[in-house]
C-alpha cells in the first residue's frame, strides 16, 4: 500500500482499528478525507469505512451500503477477512461482535443484543479509547513519524501477533488434548510435552470457546508451570467443582480457599481423575 485513506470527523473503533492493521502491515501514510474515483480503482490505495465499496482486490473496506437486514459487519472485519484472519479473530476476540454490532446497529440495538443497559456501554469507554480516538479525528494526514502513527501501528502489530499466536496454540491445543469422561464430569487434559506454550491453563480456556464446549466441560487439567505435577481447575467456575475438598490429600500441596482450582504432585491420569471425583459435589 502507498496510502490509506479514511473519512473524515469522528472516528469509530472499528475503522481506526482497520486503519492500525493496514498501518502496522504498510507503513504508509494515512489521510482522512472523501476518496476521488481513481483512488477506489487504485489496489495500492487502501479505502477504509468510506466510499460506499466493498472490493478487498481493490483495497476497498466500506459496510455502509450494505442493507439493512446484513449480519452485523464493520470495517474491521473486511479488513481481517481478506487477510483470512476474520474467523480467528471471532473465535478469540471476544470484542470484535460487540464492535461490529455497535458500528452496524449503534448503542441501543448493542446494549439489547447484549442484555444489558444502555448506559452499560458508555460505562466501558476507557480514557485509552476516548484519547485515541479523539487524536485521531483530529488529524487531516498522518505520516509514519508522527507518534499517533506508532502507537497505532503497535495496535495493529499486536493485534495480527495475537491471532498468529492464537491459531497456533489452538492448533497444539486440538494435536494433544484429551477430553476424559469421568462419570457425569467432562475434563480436558493437556498432557506434559517437549516444547509446550505457556500457560497451558489459558490454551485450554481458549480451546473450550473455540471448540464451542463451554456448556460441557467442568475441568481442566494442565501441567504446572512451577513444578512437575499439574494444576486442576474448574472451568468458568463450575458450581459442583470444589478443590477445598482436596487439600488435605497428600499430594495435593496447594487448593485455593475458594475452591477454583489445586496443584499436585500427581502424574498419573488415573489419579488425577480421582481428586476430580472427590472435589465433585
Amino acid at each position: 500500500m502507498k496510502l490509506i485513506i479514511t473519512h473524515p470527523g469522528g472516528s469509530h473503533k472499528d475503522d481506526l482499528l482497520a486503519v492500525c492493521v493496514l498501518a502496522s502491515m504498510h507503513g504508509c501514510a494515512v489521510e482522512r478525507r472523501e476518496p476521488t474515483p481513481a483512488e477506489l480503482d487504485d489496489p495500492e490505495i487502501a479505502i477504509i469505512d468510506i466510499g460506499g465499496v466493498h472490493d478487498a482486490a481493490k483495497a476497498d473496506f466500506d459496510h455502509h451500503h450494505f442493507p439493512r437486514e446484513h449480519p452485523p459487519t464493520c470495517a474491521l472485519s473486511l479488513v481481517l477477512s481478506s487477510l483470512g484472519l476474520y474467523e480467528d479473530a471471532k473465535k478469540f476476540c471476544d470484542w470484535l461482535e460487540t464492535a461490529e454490532w455497535f458500528d452496524s446497529r449503534g448503542p441501543k440495538r448493542t446494549a439489547e443484543w447484549l442484555g444489558v443497559p444502555r448506559k452499560a456501554i458508555s460505562q466501558l469507554n476507557s480514557p485509552i479509547d476516548m484519547t485515541l480516538l479523539r487524536r485521531f479525528a483530529a488529524k487531516k494526514r498522518i505520516e509514519p513519524t508522527d507518534p499517533l502513527y506508532v502507537y497505532m501501528q503497535m495496535v495493529g502489530e499486536d493485534l495480527l501477533v495475537y491471532l498468529r499466536e492464537a491459531r497456533e496454540r489452538l492448533d497444539f491445543t486440538a494435536k494433544h488434548v484429551e477430553r476424559w469422561t469421568i462419570g457425569e464430569i467432562e475434563a480436558l487434559y493437556m498432557p506434559r510435552l517437549t516444547g509446550e506454550p505457556d500457560e497451558p491453563s489459558s490454551m485450554l480456556g481458549s480451546y473450550v470457546r473455540a471448540e464451542k464446549l463451554d456448556t460441557v466441560i467442568a475441568a481442566i487439567v494442565y501441567p504446572d508451570r512451577r513444578g512437575g505435577g499439574y494444576g486442576i481447575g474448574r472451568y468458568e467456575d463450575h458450581p459442583r467443582l470444589d478443590f477445598a475438598r482436596v487439600e488435605q490429600e497428600p499430594d495435593v500441596h496447594f487448593a485455593h480457599k475458594s475452591g477454583f482450582m489445586c496443584k499436585t504432585t500427581a502424574t498419573e491420569p488415573a489419579r488425577l481423575k480421582e481428586l476430580i471425583t472427590m472435589a465433585w459435589r
